[in-house]
């Protein structure tokens, strides 16, 4: 049944695939900020991984190899962020904003000569008569792959930070990086891994905006994800489960406001277009303001570069 002529069940479902680059992303950076390191750059990292992804998928003819060099592509980048705040020493705020730079830059030089190609496709699994089940059917059983992928990324993260050594090691870092190295444990080393995960992930986000959300090469293809991404790690507390929900609650809000436009709502278009964005300002202020709960999740040690001298 549709309301205002918008489908529900066609409407989680497009909800459920508009948040997976984001989602990707928005763990990707929880990872960073448990580590302790601030890396802005996430919407530069985004972005060369859809365009490594694009170029890969498009010469080798497989999407999943597509996905493997967005994923390498963002990781590679996340390097240089790496090496610069960890062994330069450089601010990690302006380092990670001329990260970003740079991979908008470096992906429009890339792209040049692949406007207009299609990469090959990303099929929905097959889930047999389940996906012919009436409402559930339309909105759990024919995703893609990535769709489930990036939810079982959420609870190995999750998992992985509550209860294994690995996860305690990486909160010790990012809580007190000097008591964490007195304890004999190599900081740097630790924040250059999260870092890699942290970039592997936005990659991959960034590979899924070009192979399956928007199937082609165009200029600023993610068109500001990562910045969702960063701000929805402040709004889940940094708490995988709930960038998850935040990831849904921003998928949600962008396709609402496209189906607004398909369906003809009065509302103007400009209004529509900017919401999701709007909306990411609102949060940001309303979780910031004041010594809220979330302001005391936050890493103690988040942004601080670490010296094994001091």
């Amino acid at each position: 049944m549709d309301i205002g002529g918008i489908n529900p069940a066609i409407l989680i479902a497009s909800l459920m695939v508009a948040s997976v680059p984001i989602m990707l992303a928005a763990i990707g950076e929880l990872v960073v900020e448990k580590a302790g390191v601030l890396n802005l750059g996430v919407e530069g990292m985004m972005i060369i991984g859809a365009i490594c992804g694009f170029v890969v998928a498009v010469h080798s003819g497989s999407a999943v190899l597509g996905f493997v060099g967005g994923a390498v592509g963002g990781a590679v980048l996340s390097l240089v962020f790496g090496f610069l705040t960890q062994f330069m020493l450089t601010n990690q705020v302006a380092t990670g904003l001329a990260l970003t730079l740079f991979g908008q830059g470096l992906s429009s030089m890339i792209g040049q000569g692949y406007n207009g190609i299609k990469p090959p496709a990303t099929e929905p699994l097959n889930f047999g008569p389940l996906a012919d089940l009436p409402v559930i059917g339309t909105i759990l059983f024919r995703h893609d792959w990535m769709v489930y992928g990036s939810i079982l990324i959420i609870a190995a993260v999750w998992a992985v930070l509550k209860y294994t050594r690995t996860g305690l090691i990486l909160r010790a870092v990012g809580e007190s990086h000097d008591a964490a190295h007195a304890l004999g444990y190599k900081v740097v080393r630790i924040r250059i891994m999260a870092i890699l995960f942290g970039g592997a992930m936005a990659g991959l986000g960034g590979a899924y905006v070009s192979l399956v959300r928007v199937p082609q090469w165009t200029d600023g293809i993610t068109a500001g994800a990562g910045w969702i991404a960063l701000a929805i790690v402040v709004f889940a507390s940094w708490k995988p489960w709930r960038v998850l929900i935040g990831a849904y609650l921003f998928g949600g809000i962008t396709v609402l406001q496209l189906n607004l436009q398909a369906a003809g709502a009065a509302i103007p278009v400009e209004y529509l277009s900017m919401s999701p964005y709007l909306i990411t300002i609102l949060v940001l202020v309303i979780m910031s303001s004041g010594r809220g709960k979330a302001a005391l999740n936050a890493p103690a040690a988040l942004g601080q570069n670490f010296h094994a001298s001091r």
